[in-house]
């Protein structure tokens, strides 16, 4: 059960880690209002997670890669 609770914090949660860390905000707040949202809104800020999730995960990859050319080979 631990290792579920550490991946979703890890994982799940990192969009609005990353967004707090930026705009010097809380992460807890950060959630609470992207909870609120989407029940307000009914699901659309989902779209904006996914996608973001999407972008920051490639945006890793391709940092690594620049740091780390021989991995292409």
């Amino acid at each position: 059960m631990n290792r579920l609770k550490d991946f979703i914090e890890w994982k799940v949660f990192g969009v609005c880690t990353y967004l707090g860390e930026k705009w010097g905000v809380a992460t807890s707040t950060i959630r609470m209002y992207f909870i609120y949202l989407t029940f307000l809104t009914m699901g659309s800020p989902i779209l904006f997670y996914l996608f973001f999730a999407f972008w920051m995960n490639i945006k890793q990859y391709i940092w690594s890669a620049r740091r780390n050319p021989i991995k292409w080979l």
